[in-house]
């Protein structure tokens, strides 16, 4: 069994926030292999298929830990079947990098997650988000401007594609594939 956590914010003021990129990332898998209307649990929206949970936490960003922990503990899933999708200031927008360990690198979110299972060593896909201009709060808040909502279809399906790689390989020859190839 693996484990996907998109992270975001629940609440419609976030729907397109940049914040929100890992939920955005789920919603379109899940569109796209018709896995029809998730159920809560774990805190989260939740979807499960013969070998493969989805979710995206309800308990806000800074909490994220708390769903995560909790889905993990009930069906036992090893820490190298947990793939955190979030966003990631410090890479180029749409820029994806996959690592199969490290520290959180400032993301309240992941600080959670890692927190809760006790490990660094827990897969993530940190889709990029760019700079922020200005106040980081504002920034990872903010809504999508044009350019940037413009590209999302394009971003969501290399995420999708990332993440089937990630599914059908071992980390190490999915982080070559994802990372070199500049999905």
């Amino acid at each position: 069994m693996k484990l996907i956590a998109g992270l975001g914010n629940p609440g419609v003021e976030y729907v397109l926030t940049r914040h929100n990129m890992g939920w955005l990332s789920v919603d379109h898998f899940v569109n796209n292999n018709n896995l029809g209307k998730p159920q809560n649990k774990f805190h989260s929206e939740f979807w499960k298929t013969d070998n493969l949970i989805l979710i995206k936490p309800l308990t806000f960003m800074n909490s994220s830990g708390l769903a995560v922990s909790e889905a993990v503990n009930f069906y036992r899933i090893n820490l190298d079947d947990i793939l955190i999708i979030y966003d990631d200031m410090a890479l180029p927008f749409g820029k994806l990098r996959l690592r199969a360990q490290g520290s959180a690198g400032g993301h309240n979110g992941l600080i959670s997650i890692l927190g809760s299972l006790g490990d660094i060593h827990v897969p993530r896909l940190r889709v990029g988000i760019g700079k922020a201009p200005g106040s980081m709060i504002n920034y990872v808040l903010g809504h999508f401007n044009d350019e940037e909502r413009k590209q999302l279809p394009d971003i969501a399906d290399r995420v999708e594609e990332a993440i089937k790689i990630w599914l059908d390989k071992d980390i190490q020859k999915a982080m070559t594939l994802v990372n070199y190839r500049n999905l």
